[in-house]
């Protein structure tokens, strides 16, 4: 009875690999990546970013983009040249689109009298 059971158990499991491998097939998922460093520039449609090997990297904003500022959780601007960032984005071909901006402004805001 053991014997049986094993062998019933081992091609099941053979079977869901294989069924698996068909189902599975390749994809052209994006690739996430991140991106650390210095605003240099930005605009409407993309920042540019001097990371810490000097490297700038270049990448696509859209208007699905979140910007989240470490110093004012309720604000939604986006970062200024000089700010540090840390950005979640998707690299698809050769073209790095941001999902998320995380910042923290270089600037000192003001403070109430």
């Amino acid at each position: 009875m053991f014997l049986s059971i094993d062998r019933l158990t081992r091609s099941s499991v053979g079977l869901l690999v294989l069924v698996g491998s068909f189902t599975a097939g390749p994809t052209q998922a994006a690739d996430v990546v991140h991106v650390l460093g210095t605003v240099t520039a930005i605009d409407a449609t993309h920042v540019e970013v001097k990371t810490a090997k000097g490297q700038i990297v270049s990448v696509l904003l859209n208007t699905q983009v979140q910007f989240k500022n470490k110093l004012n959780a309720k604000s939604a601007d986006p970062p200024e040249v000089g700010d540090r960032v840390i950005i979640e984005a998707t690299k698809e071909k050769q073209k790095v689109l941001a999902t998320i901006v995380h910042y923290s402004p270089m600037r000192n805001p003001s403070t109430p009298r």
